[in-house]
This record gives C-alpha cells, sequence and structure tokens, in this order.
C-alpha cells in the first residue's frame, strides 16, 4: 500500500479500484521497486490507474519499463486502447507514445483534500492519454 501511495496519496481513491484492477510489481533482488495497476475500464479499453517507483529507484528509467511492460500487457490481452490520466506536471508517458485525448480541469483540487505537488508543481488538471494497441 505505501508504494501505490507514492503515485496517489489517497487511501480511499487507492482502495476504490486496487481489487478490482490487476496489479503488477517490478522486483529487484527479491525486493519490490516499482508497481503499476491496470483496470478495465471500457469493452476493449485499458486504463493505467497507478504507477510508482521507490525513491531511491528514481531516476533509473524503472517507470519508462513499467509502462512499457503496460502496454506489452494490455495489447497480449486483446485490449484495443490504453489509457492513463496523471497530473499537468507529467510528460513521461508522450515519451511511451501515449496522445492527449483531453484535459479534467481541477481534478486534482476537487478530488483529494490535501494539494499534490509533482516536479515542483501544484497537480490541479488530469491529462488524459490514450495509445491504440
Amino acid at each position: 500500500m505505501s508504494l501505490l501511495l507514492l503515485a496517489d496519496p489517497s487511501r480511499e481513491v487507492v482502495e476504490s479500484y486496487i481489487h478490482r484492477g490487476r496489479c503488477f510489481v517490478a522486483q529487484s533482488n527479491g525486493k519490490i521497486i516499482g508497481e503499476y495497476v491496470l483496470l478495465d475500464t471500457r469493452p476493449q479499453t485499458v486504463e493505467i490507474v497507478n504507477v510508482a517507483v521507490v525513491e531511491e529507484e528514481h531516476g533509473k528509467g524503472i517507470g519508462k519499463q513499467l509502462v512499457r511492460h503496460a502496454i506489452t500487457t494490455a495489447n497480449s490481452m486483446g485490449y484495443k486502447t490504453i489509457e492513463v490520466g496523471t497530473g499537468n506536471s507529467s510528460v513521461g508517458y508522450q515519451k511511451c507514445g501515449f496522445r492527449i485525448i483531453g484535459v479534467d480541469r481541477d481534478f486534482f483540487t476537487v478530488h483529494y483534500d490535501e494539494p499534490i505537488y509533482e516536479n515542483g508543481m501544484q497537480c490541479r488538471d488530469m491529462v488524459r492519454l490514450a495509445l491504440s494497441l
């Protein structure tokens, strides 16, 4: 749970989707160092709802490897589209081929009690991205 809360600081929100999704982990020397969760959303569509890497492993490309693994996994499971919603300060998904499909204005200020900061910037809007498989 502590790793899931790195990507989504609301225990209530995490618990709302964790039992409906499939969680995948990255390990190094028997220790979990990263994870992501795939959640069915619509027919032939799956969403990455949580990607996290332990802080001491940041900057090593593990998050990008997790996203690429999610893409490969979703494709092998027969999905046609993979989506993600992320903070307005995140751009890494576009490096993996995702394209912006929309913006949920003020999502993080409305749905979370405490402000969320990422890369020194407050997350206010959720950027919605998708990739056709």
